[in-house]
């Protein structure tokens, strides 16, 4: 008998008839003679909901608070899809991400997962039930109710999946598995039948939102295979297992873009020991992520430092920022909200140049300026002005179609 966690997002339970479906792709998998356990999301919209309904009554709500708000998105939605299952004759029983042995840190809203004790659903799954958790959330020390962030219930999966040492996890979405780009924008792009890790986790971190990068790099460290599917059909999805050997790969395995970005400056800043230090330690004691940097070669020992984080977390960035820029003798600070980046990833090409020539070629014959760039061994990303991201994405898988 395999044990198989699935997840459900959001979209996949936004209504009673989709809750039912889930139901019967549930009570499907259990008559395979599978032990499963399912993580839902909130119904469709409703943690955005939630938030404007916090931020109506509060102009900025207090973390805490506003996390166990939002936690109650998913009990809705386990509480509907165990009610589902038990009418159509199913044993089932739902839990709370506490209920469930989901411990974290005390971070809200961007929770670390620190340990997961199943014993309670190692117990419902010897009884013959199935397990329905709640995804996105866990409990501190305190007790307190912690969320994980946007994407947390893919998270949470994956972490079961390995704490319950599962045979697979199984995401389920309203797209039918990973594509080379994103076929809102390139309808002709090709469904990948599996990637390894690491490329997965590229395109995830730079805005492949089929994934959440926490979820992606849980399973790459423990080995858990992911299957990325549709709950709306039937078609075959993406494996996300242990890459294929280097010399068969693909050059290029995709071309991701987010729109959620934003670019800080901090002008004419010292160039002297500890000066970077005092910037990034401010905003990593704030919680924000910072993505690319770049520092510009120095002038009498004054300099610019540029780097982006997500266009949510600018406003509170600026906020750290500009009294570390005063305290360290810099300029000015300023922001722009309107780029994204475009990136194109592939694990071979690690062993092959021209690729950054000929994407930059591309993106200057199409007239679109780079205004910064970042690289890892198996990506290039480019920052770029944020209306003209579909454009270079269709730009782009011409002319590296024949790559893919």
């Amino acid at each position: 008998m395999s044990l198989i966690v699935q997840k459900y997002g959001g979209s996949s339970v936004a209504d009673a008839d989709r809750i039912k479906n889930v139901a019967r792709r549930v009570i499907r998998t259990k008559e395979q003679g599978n032990q499963v356990v399912v993580v839902a999301s909130a119904m469709g919209e409703t943690t955005d909901e939630l938030i404007q309904l916090a931020r109506q009554v509060a102009d900025e709500p207090d973390d805490r608070e506003l996390d166990l708000l939002l936690s109650t998105g998913e009990v809705v939605s386990c509480t509907l899809l165990t009610m589902a299952l038990r009418s159509m004759g199913q044993k089932a029983i739902s839990l709370t991400g506490a209920q469930a042995g989901i411990r974290t840190d005390s971070t809200y809203s961007k929770a670390r997962i620190t340990g997961i004790s199943p014993k309670r659903i190692s117990r419902e799954l010897e009884k013959g039930q199935i397990v329905i958790v709640t995804g996105f959330q866990g409990v501190n020390d305190e007790l307190d109710i912690t969320t994980l962030g946007r994407g947390g219930s893919d998270t949470t999966a994956v972490a079961l999946a390995i704490s319950l040492a599962a045979d697979r996890c199984e995401i389920y979405t309203d797209v039918d598995g990973v594509y080379i780009t994103d076929p809102r924008l390139v309808p002709q792009a090709r469904k990948l039948e599996e990637i390894g890790y690491e490329e997965m986790l590229e395109m995830a971190s730079v805005g492949t939102r089929v994934l959440h990068p926490r979820a992606v790099e849980l399973g790459w460290v423990y080995g858990m295979p992911i299957m990325v599917a549709s709950s709306f059909n039937d078609s075959p999805g993406t494996l996300i297992r242990g890459g294929v050997p280097m010399e068969i790969r693909n050059k290029v395995s995709g071309i991701a873009h987010d729109f959620n970005m934003a670019k800080v400056t901090v002008i004419g800043v010292p160039d002297k020991p500890g000066i970077a230090s005092a910037i990034f330690e401010a905003l990593a004691r704030a919680n924000i992520s910072v993505d690319t940097i770049v520092q510009n070669a120095s002038i009498n020992r004054i300099t610019d430092l540029t780097f982006t984080v997500a266009k949510s977390d600018l406003n509170k960035a600026m906020e750290v920022i500009k009294p570390v820029a005063e305290s360290i003798g810099a300029r000015n600070c300023t922001s722009d909200a309107t780029l994204g980046k475009v990136s194109i990833v592939g694990a071979g090409m690690q062993t092959a140049p021209g690729y950054a020539a000929r994407m930059f070629k591309t993106l200057a014959e199409n007239e679109i300026n780079i205004e910064l760039i970042a690289t890892s061994e198996i990506r290039i990303t480019c920052i770029i002005d944020g209306e003209k991201i579909p454009q270079a994405v269709q730009a782009l898988h011409r002319a590296f179609e024949g790559y893919i």
